[in-house]
């Protein structure tokens, strides 16, 4: 009889010492260039200047606002948005800020945002248009520079993150989403935000699972599990942001399942890399980690932006129903938790309803073709009074268009990273591809509601990021010059100078500047443009 024993399970192939892995991981991880500070700042100082300059112009409750600028002042007295009588707008503006009523008004957007508008009115006062737009004034700034640093998160390259957050800090869309005081801007900040810490977590991650694997296998023990991971801390403020975000608004909420499942399938990849045997089930208890980090504190961040309304009485549904609280399992549920999750019942089945007709409603699909973009503000001079050089007058408008050949070439530069990132498997491809599909995709759901282009501020960050991506391999690395090199990059130069000269061609219709009409019709390049 032969002494040999079979093996229960097949030979594990040899694997590589993880050493020159980790290696390759750590050299990534550079310093940052003590001078590295100056191009953010100004960078930032440039966003800045675009957003605040004259931001109290017009001092008129413009689009949208009437909803928010009111909401967030009742709401700040209150604890939850009132009704106001009939010409509020009008009475607003002039100075009558206490007329709300103690009457609930039904919002459809969680409270954090108004909270935010609200800090800005209490700052500088509810008469100041100024600070009406101060909160999303300093949100789009903060949003260029959270760019910049996810750039730099993806690349550790200067150049590259300071064209991304230029472009972004001279866009239209950016700017006038900056300058009016609606929730778009605030929540763009929010889930850029939670990108970026999850890009921070994603290097640490990665780094302390590899230095695991290695102290095992110095160990001599056979790689059948990894680590499970709960010191995560970059993982847990993302959550916070993600669950701010959702605070904003309910669309927040598709980005944060989405980096979620990223985690998950880095850290799942990263697993099988390392020679872990058992790498799916591995990164399925990492998983499990992974989202007790991330929801809970995403959760608890979101509630926490409906004190106001749990603390008083007088909010929209505080007390639908109380007279028949819930029964059975979930009859332990605070009656005012349940009143919350009847309101938002109410409220997703009132949005998702949203079918009435408007000049500037845009279906999804519209989009990236530029069609129908959204002005804000329109202000008419008669004739050739009050400054105006033209005899036929002049016409100041808030016009949130994007940049339109940053934004054309930001979608071919999305197409482009979709294929190049499934041919080199580029993990940063990834995010930005996610972030581009949970901004965009949820809203092709909804073909019959009315929604609008500018809701595309939040996809915008991701779009330039693509672009960016698509110029740096257009420039090329290497020093020799050659013939095709050389022309690359005086196209990359001439495409970004052509971006800069468009957008100061548009940006007085991105801050009502007033203008003769003559200047104004050279924008209408499309029919559905201004």
């Amino acid at each position: 009889m032969s002494s040999t024993v079979e093996p229960l399970l097949p030979a594990v192939a040899p694997r590589p010492r993880l050493d020159a892995r980790i290696d390759a991981w750590r050299s990534r991880i550079v310093a940052v260039p003590a001078t590295s500070w100056v191009a953010p700042l100004l960078v930032t100082l440039l966003a800045g200047i675009l957003r605040f300059w004259n931001v109290g112009h017009p001092h008129a409750i413009v689009f949208d606002e009437t909803y928010y600028v009111k909401d967030a002042w009742s709401q700040w007295n209150l604890g939850y948005a009132a009704t106001w009588p009939d010409e509020a707008d009008q009475r607003f503006a002039a100075g009558e800020t206490d007329i709300y009523t103690r009457e609930p008004s039904f919002a459809v957007h969680p409270p954090l945002g108004k909270y935010l508008i609200g800090a800005g009115m209490a700052l500088f006062g509810p008469t100041s248009s100024f600070g009406w737009r101060f909160a999303v004034a300093l949100a789009g700034t903060l949003t260029v520079l959270v760019l910049y640093l996810i750039a730099w998160q993806l690349t550790r390259s200067v150049a590259f993150s300071t064209v991304a957050g230029g472009l972004l800090a001279i866009d239209g869309l950016a700017i006038v989403m900056s300058r009016v005081a609606i929730l778009d801007i605030l929540l763009t900040f929010f889930v850029l935000l939670s990108v970026w810490f999850a890009l921070l977590d994603r290097r640490r991650h990665l780094d302390r699972l590899a230095r695991a694997m290695l102290r095992r296998d110095a160990a001599g023990r056979v790689p059948w599990w990894g680590a499970v991971l709960w010191w995560r801390p970059w993982l847990f403020a993302a959550g916070i942001a993600g669950g701010a975000a959702c605070g904003v608004k309910w669309s927040g909420a598709w980005v944060l399942a989405a980096l979620g499942l990223y985690a998950v399938v880095s850290d799942a990849l990263a697993r099988r890399r390392l020679g872990v045997f058992f790498w799916p089930a591995d990164a399925v208890r990492q998983g499990a980690v992974s989202f007790v980090l991330l929801v809970p504190g995403a959760v608890l961040v979101y509630l926490s932006s409906w004190i106001g309304w749990l603390t008083t009485d007088g909010g929209y549904g505080r007390h639908a129903v109380d007279g028949t609280p819930a029964q059975g399992f979930w009859s332990w549920v605070p009656l005012p938790l349940q009143n919350l999750w009847h309101y938002h019942e109410s409220i997703y089945t009132a949005t998702a309803e949203i079918t009435s007709s408007h000049p500037y409603a845009s279906p999804a699909w519209q989009w990236p073709l530029l069609l129908r973009p959204t002005s804000m503000y329109v202000g008419n001079t008669a004739d050739g009074t009050d400054g105006c050089a033209s005899a036929r007058g002049c016409i100041e408008i808030l016009y949130s268009m994007p940049n339109p050949l940053l934004w054309w070439l930001g979608v071919i530069a999305v197409l482009w990273l979709a294929v190049h990132g499934a041919r080199t498997r580029d993990w940063r491809a990834g995010i930005v591809l996610v972030g581009v599909a949970a901004t965009y995709v949820p809203w092709l759901f909804y073909p019959s509601r009315t929604i609008f282009q500018f809701y595309t501020v939040l996809t915008l960050p991701f779009m330039v990021l693509a672009l960016t991506f698509a110029l740096r391999a257009l420039w090329g690395s290497g020093r020799v010059e050659t013939p095709r090199r050389i022309a690359g990059r005086r196209g990359v130069l001439g495409i970004l100078a052509l971006i800069v000269a468009l957008s100061v061609f548009w940006y007085p219709l991105w801050a009502a500047i007033s203008v003769p009409w003559e200047f104004y019709w050279l924008h209408n390049w499309l029919r559905g443009w201004v």
